[in-house]
């Protein structure tokens, strides 16, 4: 996600719909607020953000190891946790707005196709199975049912705001999934850590996320919980679950700021043999390819989604080729994408990721190493 602020004005012209006419109009009184206080501002940052697309959006990691960085605690700053492989966040509020009042959509023709798909999951066959399976509800929230034990990844079961719409809403009762050992989160993000999809759970339920959030889980009345930083690991037997760097941030309330607790990914070692990396949310980085030095990894799951316009996203998400290349870089047999077909939260309309992945797999021709799963949909190990 791009941040609140951006979220909470994610609102695109052109619907049909008599609501998304009435919050257009507020939005609009908004921007005209906003451009009579900011415009030189925002011209100016149209554009510097217009002719920077090929620069570099993260640090190099220039011999850097990121497991002793780790170790080091570079990522650990007096009050806030820092991003040592990312880029200075100083003109991002510059940025956003930039992106909101000036500028144009590429696909704006295509984002009344949005198709609006209902989530059915027979659960049945995921219960029966003896061995790993992964089944993707939607959004970036993920089932992984290992051999007797099962982990869910940033449960995400409704709309996060009122005004996104849920393109994936669920049509299956929640009480037939399987009830979750173990709960993974990512970061705070609205769209990853949600407290009405946590509340749904058991309140017993074992939750694993990054150092910090005890404020929201304290409110989403859990209290099983492990911490974890970079590197660290939760194991429960033979199964291992290790928090990774990623090249991301976090932020709940833009008053307190950003980057009050950490964000990462997994790497899942299972019970029942597959090892499945599960990357969060991240931007490119030089850091793949030591994770696959540390890691022999079966399956990669990236989040690709809210990919454009790369001059205001490249900083936080992967595009569809960069995915390609971190998938080559982490040298995992397989891949699988989340983080798409929910909520348009970039320019790019929300089906669009996996047509995207599809030609950037090609050109590389890795397409038969591509698990394409859609929402409601299980691979089975």
């Amino acid at each position: 996600m791009v941040s609140f602020l951006a979220t909470m004005n994610m609102i695109q012209p052109k619907q049909r719909m008599s609501r998304r006419r009435f919050i257009g109009k507020i939005s609009t009184a908004f921007k005209v607020v906003l451009a009579a206080q900011f415009l030189p501002q925002m011209v100016r940052a149209a554009a510097d953000t217009g002719g920077t697309a090929a620069a570099l959006h993260y640090r190099p990691l220039t011999g850097d190891v990121l497991r002793e960085m780790a170790r080091r605690k570079m990522h650990h700053g007096p009050d806030i946790f820092l991003n040592p492989m990312g880029i200075p966040r100083n003109k991002r509020f510059r940025q956003v707005l930039s992106w909101k009042l000036f500028h144009k959509n590429a696909y704006g023709d295509f984002l009344d196709d949005q198709p609006l798909l209902p989530v059915t999951i027979d659960w049945e066959p995921v219960k029966a199975h003896r061995g790993v399976s992964i089944t993707f509800i939607k959004h970036s929230t993920l089932l992984i049912k290992d051999v007797d034990r099962v982990l869910l990844i940033d449960p995400v079961f409704n709309d996060i705001f009122w005004f996104i719409k849920d393109f994936t809403p669920l049509a299956f009762n929640l009480n037939e999934m399987p009830r979750p050992d173990h709960v993974l989160i990512t970061h705070g993000h609205y769209d990853h850590l949600d407290h009405q999809s946590l509340g749904l759970l058991d309140q017993g339920t074992h939750v694993i996320s990054p150092l910090g959030y005890d404020s929201e889980f304290k409110a989403a009345g859990i209290s099983n919980r492990t911490r974890l930083d970079w590197y660290e690991y939760y194991s429960d037997g033979d199964r291992e679950i290790t928090l990774l760097p990623a090249n991301h941030w976090t932020m709940r309330n833009p008053i307190i700021g950003p980057n009050r607790s950490l964000w990462g990914g997994y790497m899942i070692k299972t019970a029942g043999g597959p090892s499945i990396y599960i990357s969060g949310d991240s931007a490119y980085f030089d850091g793949f390819e030591q994770l696959a030095n540390d890691y022999n990894i079966d399956l990669a799951i990236f989040n690709l989604g809210a990919y454009a316009p790369r001059w205001l996203m490249a900083p936080s998400h992967m595009n569809p080729a960069e995915t390609v290349q971190a998938f080559q870089e982490i040298k995992a047999r397989q891949l699988m994408i989340a983080h798409w077909g929910t909520f348009q939260l970039g320019d790019e309309p929300v089906h669009f990721p996996p047509a995207d992945l599809r030609q950037a797999l090609d050109e590389k021709r890795l397409l038969s190493r591509w698990i394409e799963l859609g929402h409601g949909q299980t691979h089975f190990f």
